[in-house]
């Protein structure tokens, strides 16, 4: 291979035939490369990338139809397109993640004619054409030009200018352009000018180009095969964050690149057309085999990243409203839309961006916002600005839909995504490692929403259940990240798509919620509007959100803090994990360390020396302290010390603002013990939530005993917060333990369970019963319920049992009484426990007639709960007869294997069947059943007779992966064993 020059990288005529001469055993493999990668009139670079986007390589040709429109430019030279893998060049810009900063797009000039038409919607693969014209500024000088490009073909390149104030100015000259290729790993095409750009002047790049349309991932361009009025119909819809704008458009990819655009689309006449802009006009255009196409524009869009271009071509209906002058539509399906289901997100949308609007002392500044429910939509929904999207599960709420916490769960979400048009669209990150900047704040600033338009709405429970639970069971120090990552962590593109967790959404929020908690709304507000103001229609960086806090900081005195904005907030977002506090309550003495999953099995790991500047909010004898901080390692606090009295006692962390979790000496918790015993209406709600989360969580990684964390449950008796009922058992009644029954707790668990479940169930069944009406905007109510029910069922209670026979039975014969929502997958489940095989068969019967995933997932778990092996195999046989029954949804061998009864059943199943099962589901699959079969093994016999169970129906590596994750199963259940039995011990005691 040649080496690099001006115009590319090629083998030449003259070079091929002396390394032929020379070694004669290379000519074949030099010709092959030579046809391959070396000049060409035009290299598809898709056929080099294998990134498991589904046959991203074996797209056919898209059929040539010019439309009439304005000539593409004609190259004095047309440029060679080529594609060059990384071993193949030598070391250059184009391996490094960030583009150089040689270019500066200012504005994009698009065009995509979208080639889907009604009566094609069975083609087996959909092309786009697109043109864009690129104006940018040079900064430095460069005869070498990278832009992003993915799955892209190149049709032709030009490169014009220096431009002249005059855009249309014929005189402009235009810079050769000798080769375009693309460098794959990092997903550039790269322009080799005939001479170099000027710094400080500008250019305009011109590129046609042609890509894919996906239709098996919801990523860059994508379809949408659906049923609307009983026919088949298809949109199609884009999806560009974090790094898909590429693989529809070549493009300057990167968030703190923002430019204007002019969006054109051109579609069939049938379909109605959105972007991020209002439509400035419309025309018609012809093909050249006479067909007709729609043209439309949009109005010029503000500064914005590429990740928010957005477009939609689809067969919608909507409906719309004004909010302060501004039109708001919701698009959806025409069924939808006529039955009302889009009417919730439309009276709910405006009065959120007027709220914001007035909060932050800024207004939304597009003219519109198009909101579209897409049948489809792994990304949920998107917040890309004046055109919104959504999957329709997450934003249509169907009139009668009133028993689920789907209300909520749309509120949430639309929130969420307003909430980006301040952070993220409006002001944006200046690269992927802060993207908490924008998920972040915008999942905080769902709850003040919801709060502004319910007043009642129980805050503090609801963060603690939707976003604080989730991250404190994952965050530890030694395997989670930091919030805000540094630059050099990233090497590859795959990595930035890795950040969208419940670090960026859940940690974020968290870090939001504390800070605003440890200085005071007002002066949080204050902050914030300062930085979305000095950043509007620019990007940011984390410091400068800090800069801002601490201006609005210094200019009062009433709150004073141990150390500058940054140097405590750096201690939360710069490392990993977060810390465990223990207060002596004797002493008052008080110490941090980072929290682990198992202390004492991590102590030889324990290197970390990190410590936080932690807000210590706190209340003692019921009574809310002064705010003090914890800064070092330890430090004592004598106003924390409690007395012998009674009712003397401490809880820190306020309200669980604090990302942390507590733990008390014995003395503490006796004291805690104590209170809640004698009237633990005197602990509010969020707190007994938190003593039972803390205590839990440190008892199961041994910074506590477990009888420290049964002591907590005593009171029980006198709780009538479901919320915190919920948190105990899920934490006491686990999965593991209902799906295989340790006899011994169980009794022992029913006895002590029972007597003190009675007045919580009574208030809930009698609900039920009478006004299940009465749950419908109870948030805590809806997500506890289900866990109150499965225990109750689970220990024998019979008026549980008795209520799933009745609205079972009343369910089959009248099928127009729904079982209530929140507690159907019980009832649905201990309906054909209870039953026989007239119940299943009515399940079967009604499985086959549903089409959502959701509810046939649903019915497929509830029908392995028969307690008859003979329906339970007759289940599996009906399984792997594909012909007969499509359990396209999960793998019901391993369902019935879940439960106690079931695991010797699919045992059985799978000795006698196990190459059905293979042809089924696959070997991978049968891997996860071994294990599931394999739950309950603590002797290195049980795992010997297992895998000799198992062996000739695995491969070799699978037998060697099965092999150590039955070691490390069995390690788990050893470890439960010696807890179950200190429980067990507990409970003999106190029942």
């Amino acid at each position: 291979m040649g080496p690099p020059s001006n115009s590319g990288f090629y083998v030449s005529r003259v070079v091929a035939l002396l390394l032929a001469g020379l070694v004669a055993a290379l000519l074949l493999v030099l010709a092959v490369l030579a046809a391959l990668y070396g000049h060409c009139a035009r290299v598809p670079p898709s056929e080099l990338y294998d990134r498991g986007i589904p046959d991203a390589a074996s797209f056919p040709r898209a059929k040539q139809e010019e439309l009439p429109t304005t000539p593409k430019p004609s190259p004095t030279r047309k440029p060679e397109v080529a594609t060059t893998p990384r071993n193949w060049r030598p070391p250059g810009p184009w391996d490094q993640l960030r583009l150089p900063p040689w270019l500066v797009p200012l504005h994009y000039e698009l065009e995509l004619w979208l080639q889907l038409r009604p009566d094609e919607l069975s083609a087996p693969a959909l092309h786009f054409t697109g043109r864009v014209n690129i104006t940018v500024r040079c900064t430095a000088a460069t005869s070498r030009l990278l832009l992003h490009s993915l799955f892209l073909d190149c049709e032709s390149a030009e490169v014009r200018g220096p431009l002249s104030s005059d855009a249309r100015d014929p005189t402009v000259g235009r810079v050769p352009v000798d080769e375009v290729w693309f460098a794959l790993d990092m997903q550039y095409m790269v322009l080799e000018l005939g001479e170099a750009l000027q710094p400080g002047s500008r250019y305009e790049l011109q590129l046609s180009f042609t890509g894919p349309v996906f239709q098996d991932t919801r990523e860059g361009l994508f379809l949408n095969v659906y049923t609307d009025q009983g026919e088949r119909r298809a949109l199609l819809a884009s999806q560009m964050e974090p790094t898909f704008a590429r693989s529809v458009f070549p493009c300057f990819d990167e968030p703190a690149l923002k430019a204007t655009f002019n969006i054109t689309i051109i579609h069939h006449p049938s379909y109605v057309a959105l972007s991020n802009m209002p439509k400035l006009g419309q025309s018609e255009k012809e093909d050249v085999n006479g067909s007709k196409w729609t043209v439309t524009t949009f109005y010029t869009t503000p500064l914005m990243p590429t990740y928010l271009t957005a477009f939609a071509v689809c067969d919608c209906e909507h409906v719309s409203r004004t909010e302060r002058g501004k039109e708001i539509r919701i698009w959806a399906r025409k069924d939808a839309i006529a039955d009302g289901d889009a009417d919730f997100a439309l009276n709910i949308t405006g009065p959120i961006f007027s709220f914001l609007e007035d909060l932050f002392n800024i207004s939304y500044p597009l003219p519109k916002t198009d909101i579209i429910a897409l049948p489809t939509f792994d990304s949920r929904a998107m917040e890309n600005w004046g055109l919104l999207m959504f999957d329709e599960s997450l934003l249509l709420l169907q009139p009668n839909d009133k028993l689920t916490e789907k209300k909520s769960v749309i509120s949430h979400i639309v929130s969420h995504e307003i909430g980006h048009q301040w952070f993220g669209n409006l002001v944006t990150m200046s690269w992927w490692n802060n993207i908490w900047l924008n998920e972040g704040f915008a999942s905080y600033f769902e709850f003040g929403v919801i709060n502004y338009f319910n007043p009642n709405f129980p805050r503090n429970e609801v963060f603690f259940s939707n976003i604080l639970h989730d991250i404190l069971q994952q965050d530890n120090a030694l395997v989670s990240r930091a919030v805000s990552m540094k630059m050099e962590n990233f090497t590859e593109t795959s990595e930035i798509n890795d950040l969208f967790d419940l670090f960026t959404y859940n940690k974020g929020a968290s870090m939001a919620r504390m800070l605003s908690s440890f200085l005071n709304e007002k002066i949080f507000i204050s902050a914030l509007k300062s930085y979305l103001e000095t950043f509007s229609y620019s990007n940011a960086e984390q410091d400068d959100l800090w800069r801002h806090f601490q201006m609005a900081i210094d200019d009062q005195s009433k709150i004073l803090l141990p150390a500058t904005v940054k140097s405590i907030m750096d201690s939360w977002t710069h490392q990993s994990g977060f810390p465990v506090i223990t207060l002596d309550v004797s002493t008052g003495i008080m110490k941090q360390e980072p929290f682990y999953l198992g202390k004492v099995e991590n102590q030889t790991l324990l290197t970390r020396n990190d410590t936080w500047i932690i807000p210590i909010l706190w209340i003692k004898n019921g009574i809310t302290q002064s705010l003090v901080w914890l800064d070092k390692s330890s430090k004592v606090f004598p106003e924390m010390q409690v007395s012998d009295s009674d009712s003397d006692w401490v809880i820190l962390n306020l309200n669980m603002t604090g990302y942390y979790r507590v733990n008390y000496d014995r003395l503490g918790w006796k004291k805690l013990n104590q209170q809640l015993e004698k009237d633990p209406k005197a602990i509010p709600v969020i707190h007994r939530l938190q003593l039972v989360d803390d205590v839990f969580s440190l008892s199961k990684n041994k910074y506590i005993e477990i009888e420290t964390a049964l002591d907590l449950t005593k009171y029980l008796a006198e709780e009538d917060e479901i919320i915190v009922w919920h948190a105990v058992l899920v934490n006491l009644v686990t999965k593991d333990l209902i799906s295989d029954v340790n006899h011994d707790i169980y009794t022992l668990l029913k006895k002590y369970l029972l007597k003190r479940l009675t007045s919580i169930w009574n208030i809930y069944s009698t609900i039920i019963r009478e006004n299940v009406a009465a749950l419908q905007d109870d948030y805590l109510a809806l997500i506890s319920l289900e866990k109150l029910f499965e225990t109750a069922c689970w220990l024998g209670l019979e008026d549980c049992l008795q209520l799933s026979r009745e609205l079972f039975r009343n369910w089959m014969n009248h099928p127009e009484n729904e079982i209530p929502y929140p507690i159907k997958t019980v009832i649905l489940c201990y309906g054909i426990a209870l039953g026989n095989d007239k119940e299943w068969d009515f399940l079967l019967s009604i499985y086959n007639n549903k089409t959502k995933e959701e509810e046939r997932i649903q019915l497929a778990y509830a029908m392995s709960c028969s307690k008859d092996p003979w329906i339970l195999n007759r289940y599996m046989e009906y399984a792997v007869t594909t012909s007969l029954f499509s359990f396209n949804e999960t793998n019901i061998i391993e369902v019935v294997a879940a439960s106690e009864v079931g695991r010797y059943i699919a045992k059985d199943f799978l000795i006698n069947n196990w190459q059905a099962v293979i042809e089924r589901y696959g070997t991978k699959l049968l891997v996860s059943l071994v294990y599931v079969i394999g739950r309950t093994i603590i002797t290195d016999l049980q795992i010997t007779e297992l895998q000799q169970f198992c062996s000739h129906m695995l491969e070799e590596h699978q037998r060697l992966t099965v092999h150590a994750q039955l070691q490390t199963i069995k390690k788990d259940n050893l470890k439960s064993k010696e807890r179950n039995a200190r429980i067990a011990a507990w409970l003999r005691k106190n029942t």
